[in-house]
């Protein structure tokens, strides 16, 4: 395993490159190689190789990126995971027994809400909702049983900015555990760690990944005991990361760096665009002036990310026509791809939401810019709103 406490200090891109994959022992291969296996050879009864006996429990290839993530968030363990809800399910199941309490954000991603209103709520665990950029009403929502606030920020598809050092305060006070999702900005953009957050959530899916080729999910984490025990749970329920996908994150983080900074500046294009436009009626985007958690952002992001939304003028059949019209930018759910991609949440990645507090603008529309030419991308936004 390598040292993780002696590479904090490396800047991030060579982390990214390095933390985690040595050039292989046996043949010197350069790119960690993928360890396609269910069970490994021990030297006598209990005599592991390395520690493996079983790849539910540990591959090497796995290894290998989970060291790597927790290199990027500054953590001392990092666990990969068959998808980002595997992940969260896993961590829900860590810290939390029937009866506690969990706050989270009005704007959180579909998925996260399903996965409390539909699976956690069953087994006993408690939630409500609060708006995760107001410290004030996050402190009132807090309850005597409340284990954990999860927040997500830039938030999904409202692209809502939360205060994470002072969210973390409030965790600290009401004796729970600040939870960041954090796949939005991705650790090139933002380190919750370093800021106060207690957990960190990746859908490595998105911007890790970030080829649209792969589905996984990540915890990052800088308490040891915390650690050890998601990686019990990581074993007892077994949704790991399989060794193919784990070697494709690990090479879409090669590249994140450099990926996150043209999804950036595309994105700032597009948003500049979209707020001069008759036909949009409102822009969420973090970089702008007037988004309300612009100035947070700045402080606490590298930059401002790849994500934009914004209402259209006309109603939800408007904006469902303008994704109907977008050419270079594909239909698609899902985000954080070298291309393009444009969705209309209430019908699409956030319908799981309907009817609920955390239902979305039926006028909106979501975009995820990828890294082609922005005046493409510019063009094709501009013909897709007529």
């Amino acid at each position: 395993m390598s040292d993780q406490r002696g590479q904090r200090h490396q800047h991030f891109e060579t982390l990214a490159i390095h933390a985690g994959q040595e050039a292989d022992q046996a043949t010197g291969a350069v790119s960690v190689p993928i360890y396609q296996v269910s069970t490994y050879k021990q030297d006598g009864v209990g005599g592991l190789r390395g520690g493996y006996e079983y790849s539910r429990s540990a591959n090497p290839t796995r290894t290998a990126l989970e060291e790597n993530l927790a290199a990027l968030d500054g953590g001392r363990r990092g666990l990969a995971f068959a998808s980002g809800l595997a992940a969260e399910d896993c961590l829900l199941r860590t810290l939390l027994v029937p009866g506690d309490h969990v706050v989270i954000p009005d704007d959180a991603y579909g998925g996260t809400f399903r996965l409390f209103a539909k699976v956690a709520e069953r087994w006993g665990v408690e939630w409500s909702v609060a708006s995760s950029s107001d410290p004030r009403a996050v402190r009132e929502a807090v309850r005597p049983r409340t284990k954990a606030i999860w927040v997500e920020t830039p938030s999904n598809p409202l692209l809502g900015i939360t205060d994470i050092a002072a969210l973390a305060d409030v965790a600290r006070t009401a004796g729970a555990k600040l939870v960041v999702d954090n796949t939005f900005a991705s650790p090139y953009l933002q380190q919750p760690l370093a800021l106060g957050a207690d957990v960190v959530v990746y859908s490595t899916t998105k911007y890790m990944g970030g080829h649209s080729d792969v589905v996984g999910g990540a915890l990052v984490v800088d308490d040891e005991a915390l650690g050890e025990e998601l990686a019990f749970h990581q074993n007892a329920m077994g949704a790991i990361a399989g060794p193919f996908d784990a070697w494709l994150v690990m090479r879409g983080i090669k590249t994140l760096a450099v990926r996150m900074d043209r999804h950036s500046a595309n994105a700032a294009r597009v948003a500049e665009l979209l707020a001069a436009h008759p036909k949009v009626t409102k822009v969420y985007y973090p970089g702008l002036p007037d988004h309300p958690g612009h100035e947070t952002a700045a402080k606490q992001m590298r930059s401002f990310g790849g994500m934009v939304s914004f209402q259209v003028a006309g109603g939800e059949q408007a904006a469902v026509d303008v994704c109907d019209r977008a050419k270079l930018f594909t239909l698609g759910e899902s985000l954080g791809g070298v291309e393009s991609l444009i969705e209309h949440p209430g019908r699409m990645t956030h319908a799981s939401a309907a009817g609920s507090a955390l239902e979305v603008p039926a006028d909106l529309v979501r975009l995820s810019v990828g890294i082609e030419s922005v005046d493409d991308l510019l063009a094709d936004l501009t013909q897709a709103l007529g």
